[in-house]
């Protein structure tokens, strides 16, 4: 893409509401819907934490773009791999699954077609 670095909006953490008789301690730190009637978050009350909404979200230009400007393509196989040549503003990351002999065996691939890996293999 561009040599300008990409930019998203940042937003604040969507944590769970830690009731009054809960040991917080052991609550993670996660997202689950306030779904109570008298629930202050629920009805988005000042100073309760912030709730997930559609103005969070980044244009779409950005969206699912990482921060040098290229986007991700999932590679499970060859097939995968050598579906990405010659496809500019893309880099691939291996399945997290993949074994190491598979990941130095398509890095190979990758390297000879000129693919851009992003969780290469250190040999």
């Amino acid at each position: 893409m561009s040599d300008n670095k990409i930019i998203k909006k940042r937003h604040p953490k969507f944590n769970v509401m830690k009731g009054g008789g809960t040991n917080r301690s052991k609550i993670k730190d996660r997202w689950r819907r306030p779904r109570g009637i008298d629930s202050k978050k629920r009805i988005k009350r000042k100073g309760y934490g912030a709730v997930p909404g559609i103005g969070y979200r980044n244009k779409e230009e950005v969206r699912y773009t990482r921060p040098d400007g290229n986007k991700e393509i999932l590679i499970n196989n060859e097939k995968d791999l050598l579906g990405m040549k010659g496809m500019e503003g893309y880099v691939g990351r291996f399945h997290h699954a993949l074994s190491r002999k598979k990941r130095i065996a398509l890095q190979k691939i990758a390297a000879e077609n000129k693919i851009k890996i992003v969780n290469k293999v250190i040999q």
